[in-house]
């Protein structure tokens, strides 16, 4: 069953650049200057976009000297994709049973 939690974090990787900068840290944990070199985006911009994803749950962070990683939280992920793959049951299994409700 999808939760308002589950509604939020869609909203949040719903932006194109959250989500790329989401993608981007699947793969490693980047600072700030990587995700600008990768994105293309401004510091200010990138920089709200991370905040975003901080409050969210969905990134943390590690300082490192004067430059800040940034490293996604896998099990926020893994939560949404459960509730996505709890939902494709239910549909399969509606589906399968010919599961509808008469018109009035």
């Amino acid at each position: 069953m999808m939760t308002s939690a589950d509604t939020d974090l869609i909203r949040v990787l719903a932006d194109p650049l959250r989500l790329r900068i989401v993608t981007l840290l699947a793969r490693e944990t980047l600072c700030t200057t990587h995700l600008v070199e990768e994105t293309g985006a401004k510091q200010t911009n990138l920089s709200n976009h991370l905040r975003v994803l901080r409050e969210a749950g969905v990134v943390e962070t590690e300082p490192c000297g004067r430059f800040t990683y940034y490293r996604l939280m896998p099990d926020v992920i893994d939560t949404l994709a459960a509730s996505f793959a709890e939902l494709a049951v239910t549909a399969r299994a509606t589906a399968e049973n010919n599961t509808r409700r008469a018109c009035p």
